[in-house]
């Protein structure tokens, strides 16, 4: 699985503050983890990506071959439908399964890879927005406050 971490000092002092406080981080992961499922899988309605980048279109082979025409990543829905979270201990992991996720996110050349039949333009829908920065800080503020009752 591919993987992105995150290193923002500002949810990470949050998160610490969240620790110091119950030394059980599993609902508030969850909820965050839920939370990013949720917007992972909108970045492919808008063909966003965490940045608010737009994506690249498909190409005019991909739009050829596939059904979903010009936009990118929602032919089958395949990929959207497999974003998934898991939270051991106190990490949190939101991604897919799907062996060609990482090609996707973070694209590849025919150079590259000699199966391709073309380049594949990095299309980013892992990764944390600022809706979600500020929402990961929202669910942890009030599961510091619940905790601190």
């Amino acid at each position: 699985m591919a993987s992105i971490e995150i290193d923002d000092a500002e949810i990470l002092r949050v998160l610490r503050r969240l620790q110091d406080a119950s030394s059980y981080l599993r609902p508030a992961l969850l909820e965050i983890g839920e939370d990013l499922v949720e917007s992972t899988k909108q970045r492919f309605e808008t063909s966003t990506a965490p940045d608010g980048s737009d994506w690249l279109l498909n190409s005019a082979l991909s739009t050829l071959l596939y059904k979903a025409g010009d936009k990118p990543l929602v032919d089958g829905g395949t990929l959207s439908h497999q974003i998934n979270k898991d939270v051991t201990g106190d990490t949190l992991e939101v991604g897919s399964t799907m062996e060609y996720a990482a090609m996707q996110q973070f694209g590849g050349t025919k150079e590259e890879f000699p199966y391709l039949w073309g380049d594949i333009p990095a299309r980013p829908f892992l990764g944390v927005s600022q809706e979600d920065k500020d929402n990961i800080l929202a669910v942890l503020n009030r599961h510091i406050e619940a905790v601190l009752r």
